[in-house]
């Protein structure tokens, strides 16, 4: 497909729909048929079985019916954002007509495009892209690899079982200086 068909664009979603609760993008919905021509007998089957439970379950979405004598069966849509899509329906099925108003009650509102690339931010980074090598330092580049000073874990703080090391010892060289003392002054004595 040529980029004037299917223009390009960035991901795009209504105001983070969704987040807090969803609502629904389609606003009005306009069914246009002939009550007599036969190319409208899938669309008046969807009026007469589908239209009142699709208007039940969707209360925010306004529907209208407008007969005519002339021209093809078809369904407007208007969205939120202010788009409105037409679609004609000459000689579709009931089951087609569901499909479609489906698609349509789904939709955004935005028209179909090629997605330039998958990910997308209004703010970008103006400090590139991390990866586990950012900070590293670059003599890395040039060692020979294993080495022995890079193979170890290296901790910022002391284990716990190195703190209480640390505490014994600390408490440790003043009591037990005093118990050699006192055994020693027995044993002489």
């Amino acid at each position: 497909m040529s980029n004037i068909v299917n223009p390009s664009t960035y991901v795009k979603s209504v105001l983070q729909n969704g987040v807090g609760r969803y609502v629904n993008q389609l606003q009005r919905i306009t069914f246009k048929f002939s009550k007599t021509h036969g190319g409208s007998n899938g669309l008046r089957e969807y009026i007469e079985k589908d239209l009142v439970d699709f208007a039940r379950s969707n209360p925010g979405v306004v529907v209208y019916l407008k007969p005519r004598r002339v021209g093809p069966p078809s369904i407007t849509m208007e969205y939120l954002n202010g788009n409105t899509q037409y679609l004609s329906f000459p000689k579709k099925t009931r089951d087609e007509i569901v499909k479609w108003v489906e698609f349509a009650r789904t939709q955004s509102g935005f028209p179909i495009s090629r997605f330039i690339k998958r990910h997308h931010t209004d703010t970008p980074s103006i400090q590139g892209v991390w990866n586990p090598f950012t900070n590293k330092p670059t003599e890395l580049n040039v060692t020979d690899l294993p080495t022995d000073e890079l193979s170890k874990a290296h901790t910022f703080f002391p284990t716990a079982t190195e703190q209480l090391l640390e505490i014994a010892k600390s408490f440790g060289t003043s009591e037990n200086q005093e118990e050699e003392e006192s055994r020693s002054s027995k044993t002489i004595n």
